[in-house]
């Protein structure tokens, strides 16, 4: 049956890798994937998670399964960092915190739950939004459904656009909602309009899920939970996901959790079955070494300590860059207005490169970019800044 099969579509970031990979220039540069790189195009490994690896190696004393929801440790210090202790929802005791696999694993966890339990539940995602969003949701066997989020002219988000779309939402369907750092436009809504937000969800009676993959990377840890915090105020069931890829540095240890939110301290402890039971079918229990780093990083209040002033190196580092893209592009002669790009967040932008310009980048000058136009910005160094920007001054 194997031999009649045809190859599937490459994955248009991690294909996008793969293809640079394979470049043999020697001053090639990925602005694609997402994954941050310091100021010597490298990804560092934080020394807090080095420290905490030391302690972790010295008290094992087992590699037995962990329960099907992960460590108890490790919930208790997700809900902390993604709510704050306390948060109504925590003092309530209204959350359960399972880890998964990287966020893509709590997102798909979430999808299944979703779908075992309300078939007929459609899936409202920002356009435009992650591209693996889609990937993941179908595999899920959600329908999937878009809603107003990004004026590519005024590179505002679309507020009142957004607000009426969700005004028309059945009741029992989902909304996917970007925690911060909105992936890819680095748009973000205020408190106020987070609040709007919440409340039509509420009125409507949708069930807000948050992709929280970048937290720290926008202003703050505290700072940028508060939009996934309004939230969990405003509406009386969320779905939480976290990745703490990015923030900890803890890419190929696949990090994630999933949290969900219910109306009551009962109601939690019911439905947290059901993604218990889920996971079962899935990967049955998640792993060990990555979350007991986190787990003991955010226990240990020095650890916690070093490691929020790790976090804010690493987001000031790309706020320099995204200064630095704009006066580089200015120096180079560069007429149009990139300076949107100093008030977007996160590790990604939405250039407005348009795909013809982003092949050429790519054919012309090995510089690679995913198709959208979409940059990431921890891709950039001083090193590589003013060849970047010279080659793109040339396909403008």
């Amino acid at each position: 049956m194997f031999e009649q099969i045809q190859a599937a579509p490459p994955d248009p970031i991690l294909g996008l890798t793969a293809a640079f990979v394979e470049d043999s220039n020697p001053d090639k540069i990925n602005l694609g994937v997402g994954v941050y790189q310091d100021k010597n195009g490298k990804t560092p490994v934080l020394d807090t998670v080095r420290t905490a690896e030391e302690r972790l190696v010295v008290a094992k004393t087992t590699r037995s399964y962990l329960p099907i929801e992960g460590s108890r440790e490790y919930g208790a210090a997700v809900q902390d960092l993604v709510l704050g202790a306390e948060h109504r929802v925590v003092r309530e005791k209204r959350a359960a915190t399972a880890q998964a696999p990287g966020g893509t694993g709590g997102l798909r966890v979430a999808g299944d739950f979703v779908h075992k339990l309300r078939p007929n539940a459609k899936i409202w995602m920002s356009d435009p939004t992650w591209a693996n969003h889609d990937n993941i949701f179908k595999a899920a066997g959600l329908e999937l459904v878009s809603y107003p989020y990004y004026n590519a002219e005024s590179k505002r988000l679309r507020l009142e656009g957004m607000i009426a779309a969700l005004k028309k939402i059945p009741e029992g369907d989902v909304v996917l909602l970007h925690g911060c750092c909105h992936n890819p436009t680095g748009l973000d809504p205020t408190p106020d309009q987070w609040r709007e937000i919440a409340q039509t969800l509420k009125d409507r009676g949708a069930l807000p899920l948050i992709d929280f993959a970048y937290q720290g990377l926008s202003t703050g840890i505290v700072e940028d939970r508060e939009g996934t915090g309004i939230v969990a105020e405003v509406c009386p069931e969320v779905l939480i996901v976290s990745s703490f890829s990015k923030n900890f540095g803890l890419y190929g240890e696949r990090v994630g959790a999933l949290t969900l939110v219910a109306s009551s301290a009962e109601a939690r402890a019911n439905i947290f079955t059901h993604i218990r039971a889920t996971i079962r079918a899935n990967y049955s229990n998640p792993p060990t070494h990555g979350a007991a780093i986190v787990a003991t990083i955010l226990g240990d209040p020095a650890l916690r300590a070093q490691w929020e002033g790790e976090v804010a190196e690493i987001r000031d580092r790309i706020n320099n860059m995204r200064t630095l893209f704009v006066e580089t592009l200015q120096k180079k002669g560069v007429k149009r207005d990139f300076s949107f790009i100093t008030s977007q967040k996160g590790m990604f932008s939405f250039s407005g490169l348009t795909e013809d310009q982003v092949q050429e980048l790519r054919d012309k000058h090995s510089i690679y970019i995913v198709g959208s136009g979409r940059i990431n910005v921890a891709g950039m160094t001083p090193g590589n800044m003013d060849r970047l920007c010279e080659a793109v001054a040339s396909v403008l």
